[in-house]
């Protein structure tokens, strides 16, 4: 029988002394760290024979004199390499989300120092037709994963069974040959995901990663992504893969400067960074951006961001082999200040990824550098303002002041109150009502989400007639002066959608359950379809009673919305992969009638009954000529939208 040799519950322990071993597990013997617990090693770690480290909770490992390390001998004393030592637990496999899971903190150790075989148990939503993944690994055999994930990794591209890592530089995802190793702490990884189902774990079980970890003191400098990178002409330059780059590359904030012809914006699909996480432990990226002395001190202050990616939703690769993500989520930050917009609490999981977006590639090098040690937290929530940076830093407190950035999420929620989506709707003084070629924090919804809002007509409120059939927004802004008390659309499209629950931040920290005033002395408002103007507080619940909202910010109503019904989500859109424009069907549509005029009123195309289970295409010739398209559905709701060809 296994001897226990410690069971750690909600406590701290501290093992700190001037040895170059200060745990040592022997055969037989079983180290528990309990859930929640936190167990600081200030000097080596290592375990004997099948000893076990087992974590569910925090692990510190910081080095002391003497060439500490973290190791796992056999019993015979050498390098003990297959795994089952040091295992960091995934502690409730059936809820993904909300699952806590054991975290392993490395400082101070080289990685000459570190041999031990880590096990990581791991688990995440399938991502679609390619998993995007971190591998925290250092030399790992790319090959081990075949065993690891339960399916067959090859070198054929397009299989749906390569591995990719992805190429800032160059701006592609390359083929990584599965007889060589982790190339980089810091790899972006694309693991192909055919028949990843039936290699899946059992029910309540996971997947076990096994690899040794990396040493900390990871720094990356974000520089020249993209920058002499041959798009081509609309994106159809060709990669060394021969593929062209629109039928793979997103750009989610440039895409906004102009919806018509984006690759004709001078940065699009430029300073775009692809990172995974590097480390066993969290990170916490909601201060990356702050330049103010004192803030979070994570030594982080990336002036030029745009925004950042994470949580990739589903990926999808289309019968032309474009390969895209849908349903991501963002974190925008304003332009001046750097104050974080939409998912605040962006809190990166060990073994995920995500994507940061530079303005530009000239600032100083100090300041395009992103420095992984001091963004590592424990807690799986990111820190407030105020909060001096520490991996195990507590809450802070809130600081508000004039001209703050204030947030309104409207999260939808189904008939057992379990969240289905959600959007944002964000003022702040420099913010901009309406469309703008300019920056903004604004980033746009696909035709399939069933909540979000549209853009604003900036003089009257309600919706901008011109756009309501291009684009509409996961997060919305708009200028807290010059639209104060003006209506921002919100539209619903799911019948499971039962309440709306409101959540209000005031630079970026939840205010007090309840409350309804901001530090302005004014708040948010709702209209329904009953007419009536209603205070918006923290944490309200409201019963849906209808399709369609208005929001507010302020008092003062102007109560004209543009429109008497919600459009459409069927959009005419640009496609970077075709390099025409083409209608992207509502999910309700069934059949449609497409009708495209030029200015004279002439008709150029007509076809009927169309299918709306995939996109039309709109085969014009490029002549910078202007057209009308018309979209009717068979239940004769009919969208329109002028596009320039």
């Amino acid at each position: 029988m296994k001897k226990n040799l410690l069971t750690i519950g909600f406590l701290t322990l501290t093992l700190s002394l001037s040895a170059q071993v200060v745990c040592h597990v022997d055969s037989d013997g079983i180290f528990y760290v309990g859930e929640n617990a936190l167990v600081y090693n200030g000097g080596g770690v290592q375990t004997k024979g099948n000893g076990i480290y087992d974590i569910k909770g925090n692990v510190m490992v910081v080095g002391g004199t003497g060439g500490s390390g973290l190791r796992t001998y056999t019993t015979s004393g050498g390098n003990k390499t297959d795994g089952g030592n040091f295992i960091l637990r995934f502690n409730n496999p059936a809820d993904i989300a909300e699952s806590t899971y054991g975290q392993l903190y490395i400082q101070g150790l080289t990685q000459g120092n570190i041999t031990a075989i880590v096990n990581k148990e791991f688990l995440a939503k399938k991502h679609g037709t390619y998993q995007q993944i971190a591998m925290p690994f250092s030399n790992k055999l790319i090959s081990s994963l075949s065993t690891e994930f339960g399916k067959t990794f090859n070198n054929t591209r397009r299989s749906q069974n390569e591995v990719l890592v992805y190429n800032n530089r160059d701006v592609v995802a390359d083929n990584l040959n599965i007889s060589s190793t982790t190339p980089k702490n810091t790899s972006y990884f694309m693991l192909g995901s055919k028949n990843f189902d039936s290699g899946a774990p059992t029910s309540g079980s996971v997947y076990t990663i096994k690899g040794v970890p990396y040493a900390n003191g990871v720094i990356e400098t974000l520089t020249d992504a993209g920058l002499n990178t041959p798009f081509g002409t609309n994106g159809n330059g060709i990669n060394a893969y021969n593929e062209k780059y629109n039928s793979y590359l997103q750009d989610n904030w440039d895409y906004l400067t102009n919806t018509s012809a984006p690759w004709s914006v001078p940065t699009f699909g430029r300073n775009i960074y692809q990172f995974g996480n590097p480390y066993l432990t969290n990170l916490d990226l909601k201060f990356i951006g702050i330049t103010e002395a004192g803030t979070t001190n994570d030594g982080n202050e990336l002036v030029q961001i745009r925004g950042i990616r994470f949580d990739s939703g589903n990926v999808v690769s289309d019968a032309n082999g474009a390969t895209y993500d849908t349903n991501a989520q963002f974190v925008n930050f304003t332009d001046p200040g750097n104050m974080p917009i939409g998912d605040v609490g962006v809190v990166i999981k060990p073994m995920q990824v995500f994507v940061i977006k530079l303005a530009t590639n000239d600032e100083d090098a100090t300041e395009r550098q992103l420095n992984f040690d001091g963004l590592r937290r424990f807690k799986m929530t990111a820190r407030q303002g105020g909060t001096d940076y520490s991996v195990t830093a507590a809450k802070g407190t809130t600081q508000v002041s004039s001209g703050t950035v204030k947030q309104l999420g409207i999260i939808a929620l189904d008939a057992n109150g379990e969240e289905l989506a959600r959007t944002y709707y964000v003022v702040y003084p420099t913010a901009i009502s309406g469309k703008t070629s300019n920056h903004t924090v604004q980033t746009t919804l696909g035709s399939g989400s069933i909540i979000g809002t549209y853009e604003e007509d900036a003089i009257n409120g309600g919706y901008d007639m011109n756009l309501i059939n291009t684009y509409w927004l996961y997060i919305n802004e708009a200028n807290e002066t010059d639209f104060y008390g003006k209506a921002i659309p919100l539209a619903l499209y799911s019948g499971s959608i039962k309440s709306l629950k409101f959540e209000i931040r005031e630079n970026t920290e939840l205010i007090d359950n309840n409350v309804h005033a901001l530090s302005s002395g004014t708040g948010f408002y709702y209209k329904g379809n009953n007419g009536v103007v209603a205070e918006i507080a923290q944490n309200q619940i409201i019963p849906v009673t209808g399709d369609e909202y208005s929001l507010y910010y302020g008092n003062s109503i102007t109560l004209g919305t543009g429109s008497s019904s919600k459009p459409s989500r069927t959009q005419v859109v640009y496609s970077q992969s075709t390099d025409n424009f083409l209608v992207r069907f509502d999910p309700d549509w069934k059949k449609a009638d497409i009708n495209v005029y030029d200015m004279s009123g002439k008709q150029i195309i007509s076809q009927k009954g169309v299918s709306a289970g995939k996109d039309f295409d709109i085969v014009l010739p490029k002549s910078n000529a202007a057209y009308i398209v018309t979209a009717v559905s068979e239940k004769g709701e009919k969208i329109s939208s002028k596009i320039v060809r």
